[in-house]
């Protein structure tokens, strides 16, 4: 059995009672869609947005390693009694869906005593997951079913990608998770819009309507729309869905994964090396990109006070330094990888190689290709100008997070100091 984390969570803000429809009982949103399409990025904005609702959340992720926890941990510190119900390690439609029912048990428990008040859930699948066991759970348990209702499938589509994943083709009996989160939608979020052109968009769009022709098509970027696009929908309509799927209610159906997709976690403590990192993601983005539906992490890295949080999707990377780190909390390293063919051992290999040691400081200063004392030319702002090196492997205060220069260079003729800020001979060359 996987391992598996809950822990309740309650974002408290300030709300009216729900409008009541005839129908009391709490409206869920399902949020679904393939790995990297924006699903955390949408729940960020329903977390900040103001709109006086109070929402509890439950989270799930495929992998050992909860990271998604920690990207949205910066807005959940702004909100008063916020917490996360997390569920680890698992596909939320198989082997975790029982902790899903003991979840919304509890929370129910809690509104019927009186001590919780709740405007809406949303359920925030992994990207591996196909939606309909999810939302199969709102029907056939009886306690969660006279408590909640399901509000509606939303599905974040990455624009630029979902193609490649519409055609994948699957072993006989595997089922195509893209497909079945574009089928069982309610309302289809279009995102990362700008990354592709308007002919890309309306090809992309002609291709979910033949999939699914009733569930309405909203354009996005950054995965910003209107909360109202995404909460108390009432978009979900079990008659159209035992249309589509007769055997929706049967919860005995076979449901296989393809087995060459994996998820690969990794902690470790301590800090790593900036440039010795970034190499490493080029490599792997370069060598395996097409294989890698999903990476995402949260280092910690030598020299910054600030986290460096980064997702990737395929070959598409972007990353920052986001929170300081607390005064007491552990430095460590979280990762991530969720993909084809991956080779676990060889990246948690080439993972390890970048952690910042004696071992690895000597192997950089080894490659380098000047000594202390040795004669150089340096480009600056006023040309090339000639002087001695004076330290390997330089940092001084005012340096972005991170960065180490490979040489402190002092000017002949004057007592200035300056820094290379790569080894290259762009910069600095033999005198």
């Amino acid at each position: 059995q996987p391992y598996t984390r809950t822990r309740a969570s309650i974002q408290e803000a300030r709300s009216e009672s729900m409008v009541d429809n005839g129908d009391r009982r709490v409206p869920v949103t399902v949020l679904t869609g393939f790995l990297g399409s924006g699903k955390t990025t949408l729940l960020n904005h329903i977390l900040t947005a103001t709109h006086g609702k109070k929402l509890a959340v439950i989270e799930n992720e495929f992998g050992e390693v909860g990271i998604d926890d920690a990207l949205l941990s910066k807005n959940t510190k702004m909100q008063t009694d916020e917490e996360i119900i997390e569920m680890m390690n698992g596909c939320i439609c198989c082997t975790v869906r029982q902790d899903l029912v003991k979840v919304l048990t509890k929370l129910a428990k809690r509104i019927k005593a009186g001590t919780l008040k709740l405007d809406g859930i949303v359920i925030e699948t992994t990207g591996m997951a196909d939606p309909a066991p999810v939302a199969q759970t709102f029907f056939v348990d009886d306690t969660v079913k006279s408590f909640a209702r399901l509000d509606g499938i939303v599905t974040l589509i990455d624009a630029k990608h979902i193609e490649q994943h519409l055609d994948e083709e699957k072993q006989e009996g595997v089922e195509n998770e893209a497909v079945e989160q574009v089928a069982f939608a309610d309302r289809m979020l279009l995102n990362k819009t700008d990354l592709v052109s308007e002919s890309d968009l309306e090809r992309v769009e002609a291709r979910l309507r033949s999939i699914n022709k009733f569930a309405p098509i909203q354009r996005c970027e950054q995965s910003k729309v209107s909360v109202d696009s995404v909460l108390d929908i009432r978009g979900f309509d079990l008659k159209r869905t035992l249309e589509m799927d007769p055997e929706f209610l049967n919860t005995d159906g076979e449901h296989e994964h393809d087995q060459t997709v994996t998820s690969l976690s990794i902690t470790q403590p301590g800090s790593v090396d900036l440039d010795m990192v970034e190499q490493w993601v080029s490599k792997i983005l370069q060598t395996k990109g097409n294989d890698i539906f999903r990476m995402k992490g949260v280092l910690s890295i030598s020299h910054a006070d600030e986290k460096f949080v980064y997702q990737a999707v395929h070959m598409i990377f972007s990353g920052s330094f986001a929170e300081p780190w607390g005064a007491q909390e552990k430095r460590e390293s979280k990762l991530v990888f969720i993909g084809r063919n991956l080779d676990h051992d060889e990246i948690r290999r080439e993972f390890l190689a970048c952690v910042q040691s004696e071992e690895t400081l000597a192997k950089k200063m080894k490659a380098l290709r000047f000594a202390v004392g040795d004669k150089v030319k340096c480009k600056t702002a006023d040309g090339w100008r000639v002087g001695t090196v004076a330290k390997l492997m330089y940092r001084e205060e005012g340096m972005s997070p991170g960065m180490v220069a490979p040489y402190q260079v002092k000017l002949t003729g004057s007592n200035e100091l300056i820094y290379a800020s790569h080894d290259t001979d762009e910069l600095i060359r033999r005198a």
